[in-house]
């Protein structure tokens, strides 16, 4: 079926896609293995991606190994995306202790008796740790969930 094609071109998880259409992730994995669906899941589904029925219905084994190139396409964009995010995060980090050490050396021999460098420390380290938490995805109120909640809100459509 066409479900996992579309999911993915709107850049979701299967886990956003059921809670978008109110149907269980397992009922996400079923679907796109090629499984039959029912009617009512069917008209669920073609309303979320806003399409008609007979074109999640209709499908045409001509295009399954396309539609696998796609998928496969897509996964590796989506890793390349967040090796290139995660890559970022570690230069930034050796940026940091770099200018860091050298703002060291000079602070100490211009100035033993104050430690000012710890000033710009603190707040390039604020900065430094809110991009962690970006790169890793550890706040949970900022994440691609969020944003499609967000823009569903936005759009009126409910979850």
């Amino acid at each position: 079926m066409l479900i996992q094609k579309l999911r993915l071109q709107r850049g979701w998880s299967q886990e956003q896609l059921a809670t978008i259409s109110g149907l269980s992730t397992r009922t996400i994995q079923r679907l796109e293995r090629g499984q039959p669906a029912s009617l009512e899941t069917m008209n669920t589904l073609a309303a979320v991606f806003e399409v008609d029925l007979s074109q999640l219905t209709d499908q045409k084994e001509a295009e399954m190994p396309n539609y696998v190139a796609n998928h496969t396409e897509a996964e590796e964009a989506i890793a390349f995306a967040k090796v290139r995010r995660i890559k970022k995060f570690y230069l930034h980090l050796i940026q940091y202790v770099v200018v860091l050490c050298v703002l060291s050396v000079i602070n100490i021999l211009t100035n033993p008796g104050y430690f000012w460098v710890i000033w710009p420390a603190l707040g390039w380290g604020i900065a430094l740790a809110s991009h962690a938490l970006r790169t890793f995805e550890l706040i949970p109120f900022l994440n691609a969930d969020w944003e499609k909640k967000q823009v569903e809100n936005h759009l009126g459509r409910k979850l």
